[in-house]
């Protein structure tokens, strides 16, 4: 489990954060972590094969195909996909593991942690980031919208 103390140095030395799973819907969990992100001065790089760009930002198909260095791996996969991309976010020198809320695989956290990568598992980086660091404004995740049916 990572402390008070462990999150706010992983999100005060890391700026670069490598959103796997990132979705283009506006209304997806990963848009609006990432997009909060982006708006507090974190520089953020989409991963999924389906996007050619999103947040403004070029999207890349996997973590191996991004150039330049990658601070924090910020995982929005099933469970049974961690493994893999703990792998690829040590092969490309990643610090960060973070698995998102709800994201649990301890295999993957054992792969990152053995190759000496901090891993968070089991929170949001938004949540975290705005309880630990405040800001302005959009600490929730507000979408206007009020329904349990997904937009058409």
């Amino acid at each position: 489990m990572s402390t008070i103390a462990q999150l706010r140095r992983i999100l005060k030395e890391n700026h670069t954060i490598a959103v796997v799973g990132l979705s283009a819907d506006w209304f997806r969990p990963s848009y609006f972590a990432a997009k909060y992100m982006q708006e507090h001065g974190f520089r953020i790089i989409p991963v999924n094969p389906k996007y050619d760009e999103i947040l403004g930002e070029k999207c890349y198909p996997d973590l191996k195909s991004i150039p330049g260095k990658i601070d924090i791996v910020d995982v929005f996969r099933k469970p049974q996909d961690c493994v893999p991309i703990a792998r690829d976010a040590v092969e490309i020198g990643a610090k960060v593991l973070w698995l998102q809320i709800g994201v649990i695989n301890d295999e993957a956290v054992q792969v990152a942690e053995a190759a000496g990568l901090d891993v968070v598992m089991d929170r949001c980086v938004k949540i975290e980031y705005a309880r630990l660091f405040g800001g302005l404004g959009w600490f929730g995740v507000n979408t206007k919208v009020i329904s349990a049916r997904r937009p058409v």
